[in-house]
């Protein structure tokens, strides 16, 4: 019974060490891709001279949307190496990040009507999932009890 206690124990502990790895190098990962994101940005800014305005100002703002939907990622990823969980607001905030950019897209193309009333439904709703996770949020039941 002690050898098996300790067989758990073991087991578990190799899988919390190894998950600490594999989460630190996806953490420096996401981080090069915000510094690759950041800098691909800056360059963009060069459009504003060469090319049209109203193109050059949708290229940079669907560049830093997207900066800033990988910045959520991040955030998920450093939340998940502190507490050992995801946080749900974390990945709510990341994916309303990325359909806000796909729903700023959807003003400089045609785009059916029944499309873009999906995509502002799917915000609502997870608009609303994000206000409820925080209502009832565990630790805020924690922290009552």
């Amino acid at each position: 019974m002690f050898q098996t206690d300790q067989l758990g124990a073991g087991i578990s502990r190799f899988f919390e060490v190894s998950t600490k790895i594999l989460i630190s190098m996806v953490v420096v990962v996401i981080f090069l891709t915000i510094l690759a994101g950041t800098v691909y940005t800056a360059y963009d800014f060069r459009l504003i001279l060469t090319t049209q305005f109203h193109l050059a100002f949708r290229t940079i703002l669907i560049d830093i949307l997207t900066v800033l939907a990988i910045l959520e990622i991040l955030r998920t990823a450093l939340a998940y190496y502190t507490y050992g969980r995801v946080k749900v607001t974390y990945i709510i905030d990341a994916v309303l990040v990325t359909i806000l950019t796909e729903i700023l897209a959807f003003w400089y193309r045609e785009i059916a009507w029944q499309k873009l009333g999906m995509a502002l439904a799917l915000v609502l709703v997870l608009s609303f999932v994000r206000i409820f996770s925080i209502l009832y949020s565990p630790r805020k039941e924690n922290e009552e009890l």
